[in-house]
């Protein structure tokens, strides 16, 4: 089979079973491909030459990266083999190529307990850039979600979000009564119109603004530091992690959630035990 007959089934496979952020994955990498290897059949592919193709590929990236491409690559080959080719073997999977591409050590994020971040918010005079704060520490939205929202987006306690990275058609975020009120006092306050951005600034702008709270307060503090505590504050409080996953920070993977909690101290852990036993 033709690595082009095989990328075309593999692409409309996807198109009709995956998000669209998979897709364009896909695409990318097979077009890659493709081009490193025309004309060249399926089964004549070596462990070697995938080896020698993704680390070109993603030269200078990330191990993650590294690590998504060969996996996406891997389960290529294994749906033309489930399909089409079931004596062939999947090049991909060798001791070699399973360990230049293994998954990157979990990296431990700095979380900030509650009181440095509501120091952090009451201390943002600025009504604009303390509504931000508020909606990446309390609603677990993302600095491009915050800055990508209109009035047509507000819907009383919930946010709407449209083209999200999820690769959905439409996500919700949920939002305190206290700061849903301040929100749509603002709107009205400014004068924005319903289809105009609330918060007019670059991505740089937004990130500048949570860095210079984190200097006042003498911290390394990054917008995405304030997702994590909405998201460690609320497992803190005993949310469910289902929860916070699917509702507060709308993951599609459990796993992908447990990476944003905090590392649990022993005087933490004692004082549950205590809670729940003692």
């Amino acid at each position: 089979m033709k690595i082009t007959e095989a990328i075309e089934f593999c692409l409309q496979y996807q198109k009709s079973n995956s998000k669209i952020n998979t897709v364009k994955s896909y695409e990318f990498l097979l077009a890659k491909f493709n081009a490193a290897f025309p004309d060249r059949d399926m089964e004549s592919i070596k462990t070697e030459e995938i080896i020698s193709f993704l680390s070109n590929l993603s030269y200078g990236k990330k191990q993650n990266t590294k690590r998504c491409r060969y996996m996406s690559l891997s389960a290529f080959f294994n749906l033309m083999i489930n399909t089409f080719l079931p004596d062939m073997k999947n090049p991909c999977k060798s001791p070699a190529a399973k360990n230049l591409f293994k998954k990157p050590k979990a990296h431990q994020w700095t979380i900030f307990d509650k009181d440095t971040i509501d120091e952090a918010i009451s201390r943002t005079i600025h009504v604009r850039n303390r509504l931000m704060l508020e909606l990446m520490a309390r609603g677990g939205m993302r600095i491009s979600e915050v800055l990508g929202l209109t009035p047509a987006d507000i819907k009383d306690r919930k946010l709407l979000l449209h083209d999200p990275k999820s690769g959905r058609e439409q996500e919700v975020v949920f939002i305190p009564q206290k700061l849903s009120s301040r929100l749509i006092n603002y709107v009205r306050d400014k004068d924005i119109q319903h289809d105009q951005r609330i918060f007019p600034l670059s991505y740089a702008g937004g990130r500048k603004i949570v860095v210079k709270v984190g200097d006042m307060l003498g911290i390394n503090l990054r917008p995405h530091d304030l997702r994590r505590h909405a998201a460690t504050y609320a497992s803190r409080a005993g949310v469910p992690i289902e929860i916070i996953s699917k509702i507060i920070l709308r993951h599609s993977d459990l796993s992908t959630t447990q990476q944003y909690l905090g590392k649990v101290s022993d005087i933490e852990a004692i004082r549950w035990i205590e809670n729940l036993h003692g």
